[in-house]
């Protein structure tokens, strides 16, 4: 039986490299790609050494992949032009060359600040809730959510769009202790979209068991998704931090302090001219 082989796109990212030792098991191949140098490891996996909008060389990575994990991209608020070109172009690159290559499963890295401007209420907020992006940055996840909903639709890809919360080692404070998504978890999260079967288009929150929490976790677990983490093992040392304002930005939107003054990037290019 062939191995499976997952292509892993900004896989010298952040959370790329939480995720390779969680992801890497007997009987699968991990090809990791990236602009930025990837230690070559020993756990077999392939390298790639490319940019998620290079079509040629996105082609070449797709050859004799089971599944595309995309988490390709710039992580944080940019400039429109590099937003525009990396992570909305550079997706549908990725997405057009597993397309072209037969891919069956895409698996994209959406993000809570699609829909950051969302108050959190009394009830948990549903994964497909409505766009309200909060920067840049939020605008290419709903982008990236729109092409995934694309090729599933027009080419029967199945493909499971996670709007992660906040994926770190350990929450870093009071918003992240109901948005945390814990490297485990992330991995058994990706391990239920990559096997759920025929998903269509869904999307889904990326975030733990979080006794704190803003968010749904019902659409994940339909998919298969089990998890077993809590931030509020980190709540104590949180906490000692002192109250965050109510009404702060931090505390007020899903976005948290992207949602404030200084995250505005429109704002900033319109003096620089």
């Amino acid at each position: 039986m062939k191995p499976q082989r997952i292509l892993i796109t900004g896989a010298a990212g952040g959370m790329g490299r939480l995720l390779r030792p969680r992801l890497a098991r007997p009987g699968r191949v991990l090809r990791l790609l990236d602009i930025a140098p990837i230690d070559p490891g020993d756990d077999g996996a392939e390298i790639v050494r490319a940019s998620i909008t290079d079509a040629d060389a996105m082609q070449a990575a797709c050859r004799d992949v089971d599944v595309l994990l995309h988490l390709g991209g710039l992580s944080t608020e940019h400039a429109w032009a590099q937003i525009l070109e990396i992570n909305i172009h550079g997706s549908y690159v990725a997405l057009d060359a597993a397309r072209r290559a037969g891919v069956a499963r895409a698996v994209l890295a959406s993000s809570n600040h699609a829909i950051g401007y969302l108050r959190p209420g009394d009830g948990d907020i549903d994964a497909a809730a409505f766009p309200r992006p909060d920067t840049h940055y939020g605008v290419s996840k709903v982008a990236l959510e729109a092409l995934g909903s694309l090729y599933a639709d027009r080419y029967g890809m199945g493909v499971v769009a996670v709007r992660i919360g906040s994926c770190f080692e350990r929450p870093k404070d009071a918003r992240m202790l109901r948005t945390w998504l814990s490297p485990d978890d992330g991995a058994r999260l990706f391990e239920a979209c990559f096997a759920a079967p025929a998903p269509g288009f869904r999307v889904v929150w990326g975030a733990s068991d979080n006794t704190r929490h803003w968010v749904s976790l019902e659409p994940a677990r339909a998919l298969g998704y089990a998890p077993q983490d809590d931030s509020e093992r980190f709540a104590a040392d949180i906490d000692a931090q002192g109250e965050p304002d109510p009404d702060g930005f931090l505390m007020s939107y899903l976005g948290g302090a992207w949602c404030g003054p200084d995250w505005n990037t429109a704002e900033k290019e319109d003096a620089a001219r």
